[in-house]
């Protein structure tokens, strides 16, 4: 079926091309008769605007811009991305603007998305996730001057607005739940090293352990099931096994589990297991995973009403999400009683 154009309203309403634009753009030319005939007229015969032309007129796309440079097949596996990508898209159908979401194999190939979006008005700005240390998206933005919003903390943004949860305060957390129970010999298992969030995590996860005299370590793994699992078992298997690690995501965290189980380590009575975030595999899995809870379909939410804000010319700043919350289930315990203090 044919789209219907702007010279099909003015067909049937009688009148000119220039008397349907006036109507259509609320601007002055025409009687509030007409422009009510043209508005139903328009109405009833399933006329939109056109995105491309809008653009050429006002500058604006009516459009939002999200790249995430993860494999697709890793990325549909994570609840963390979809509750994200809903709590961004209800905000921004709310009024009418569109989210242009892709995968990118790499952060070369996504700055060169966001020049041919911003060059050919495809977007009125773009989300940035995953922020690296030293993350040359941060300059290439700054250079075109596109409106941004950081999904992460303002450390490193560059100057961008970021929309962020505290990671030191969700690290004291764990390790405090942690010590409560008695645990002296923890480890958590991180996403990739070069992240901004990965580096604040680290950071206030060993502090918080040096705080209560917890021997801690982080080693590294990559966010997928098959990582969390190949990390869970190495650290079990070192002749001084830790009593409970804290894993940074969700999927990571039922994958350790699994190969704890695997490998005949009963939890929580001989370790205990906590996920960075809450979703619903936490519940799904038995025991229950102990997790961070946050909501981040609020998250997204706040972040599309951040780069609204920006596209429409607003100054440029940063807003901090409420504190994650410890949801405590079945996975956490106390030690095995020769790993508690005083006891033997």
């Amino acid at each position: 079926m044919k789209r219907p154009t702007i010279a099909d309203i003015a067909q049937r309403a009688g009148v000119t091309k220039a008397a349907v634009s006036f109507a259509l753009n609320n601007q002055p030319g025409v009687s509030p008769s007409t422009r009510q005939r043209i508005l139903d007229i328009a109405r009833e015969i399933g006329w939109q605007p056109n995105s491309a032309a809008r653009a050429l007129s006002d500058g604006r796309a009516g459009a939002f811009g999200l790249v995430i440079d993860r494999p697709a097949g890793i990325l549909g596996a994570e609840p963390f991305f979809m509750q994200l990508i809903a709590g961004i898209q209800g905000e921004l159908a709310a009024g009418h603007t569109a989210l242009l979401f892709t995968v990118a194999p790499d952060r070369a190939t996504e700055i060169e998305l966001y020049r041919t979006w911003w060059g050919q008005r495809r977007v009125d700005g773009v989300f940035l996730v995953d922020l690296r240390v030293d993350d040359a998206r941060v300059a290439a933005l700054r250079e075109l001057a596109m409106p941004a919003v950081v999904l992460g903390s303002p450390e490193g943004s560059g100057g961008l607005s970021a929309v962020w949860t505290d990671d030191v305060a969700g690290a004291r957390t764990v390790v405090e739940h942690l010590a409560q129970l008695g645990h002296r010999r923890i480890a958590r298992v991180t996403g990739m090293p070069d992240l901004w969030h990965t580096r604040i995590r680290t950071d206030a996860f060993l502090a918080a352990a040096r705080q209560a005299d917890i021997d801690a370590d982080c080693v590294t793994a990559d966010y997928t099931a098959e990582g969390g699992a190949d990390a869970t078992t190495a650290l079990l298997a070192t002749p001084n096994p830790p009593t409970a690690i804290v894993f940074d995501n969700d999927l990571m965290a039922v994958s350790g589990l699994g190969a704890a189980q695997r490998a005949g380590v009963r939890v929580p009575q001989e370790l205990s297991i906590v996920s960075w975030d809450d979703t619903v595999l936490c519940e799904l899995v038995h025991p229950a995973l102990t997790a961070l809870r946050r909501d981040v379909i609020s998250y997204g939410a706040h972040a599309a009403r951040r780069l609204l804000e920006l596209a429409a010319g607003a100054a440029a700043g940063d807003h901090a999400e409420p504190p994650a919350v410890l949801n405590a289930r079945a996975s956490t315990d106390r030690p095995p009683r020769e790993q508690q203090p005083g006891l033997r």
